[in-house]
């Protein structure tokens, strides 16, 4: 079963990275803007992130188009976000944070991206985390060689817990998620989930949500004519059953 096979990209895989563009590009040109990214986990991550995305400072993009991320772009985007675990994601959310691109990740740098995840807590009546608790909390966690200062490899020599660094500062779901975990269901979760990485487990938990909404539906996802993009006659057809290996 490829599907159990963590060293490549399976079915599954491919079906949730599919599954998610399409449902972000709302209008079926096979592109998405950076109001259609906005979407993305409810709307979970930050104007001045997406705004660096689609400054096209991670990466360029492969589209050709300034505005516009085409799928490969996406791909890169959603491997990084789900898993901020690997050198290529550290990499890709260091170069959007890392503002003057002198290496260096600095208090100030952060404050540019915090100030709006502050406000965004208060709209939403949560415990404001305060910027210099937030440094402690982050200093502690991460150990940087120069106090509060961080360098990308600081940050892979702690990659396991780098993520919060990036999740504190532009995702609001998962900053929040950290800090109102249960340590005992934390626990609990690792054992059951041990040997997959942030990746395998996002993965496999987007596709059996997938696949439960399509239960009782035709298997086959359906487009019609008139929105199927570049989806054309001559186009080679995917086959987006659930449950092919």
């Amino acid at each position: 079963d490829i599907n159990k096979v963590l060293k490549y990209f399976s079915y599954e895989h491919f079906y949730v990275i599919y599954c998610k563009f399409w449902e972000l590009d709302k209008d079926h040109d096979f592109f998405i803007s950076k109001d259609e990214l906005a979407g993305y986990s409810g709307y979970a991550m930050s104007e001045p992130i997406l705004a660096r995305v689609f400054e096209q400072a991670p990466r360029k993009f492969s589209s050709g188009q300034a505005d516009r991320m085409g799928y490969e772009d996406f791909v890169w985007f959603i491997l990084c976000e789900e898993d901020k675990t690997s050198e290529p994601a550290l990499e890709y959310w260091f170069k959007c944070v890392d503002l003057d691109g002198d290496g260096v990740i600095t208090p100030r740098e952060m404050w540019f991206f915090y100030e709006e995840q502050l406000k965004r807590l208060e709209s939403l009546n949560q415990e404001a985390v305060h910027f210099p608790d937030l440094l402690c909390q982050l200093h502690d966690m991460l150990l940087p060689a120069v106090e509060g200062s961080y360098t990308l490899r600081d940050l892979k020599r702690t990659r396991l817990q780098s993520g919060l660094l990036f999740n504190a500062l532009f995702n609001l779901h998962k900053f929040l998620a950290f800090e109102n975990r249960d340590p005992f269901a934390s626990r609990a979760e690792a054992n059951d989930s041990a040997g997959l990485s942030d990746w395998d487990k996002f993965a496999r938990q987007e596709y059996f949500r997938l696949a439960s909404e399509d239960e009782g539906e035709p298997g086959e996802v359906q487009m019609e004519a008139d929105e199927q993009g570049p989806w054309h006659d001559d186009a080679p057809m995917l086959d987006m059953r659930v449950g092919v290996q």
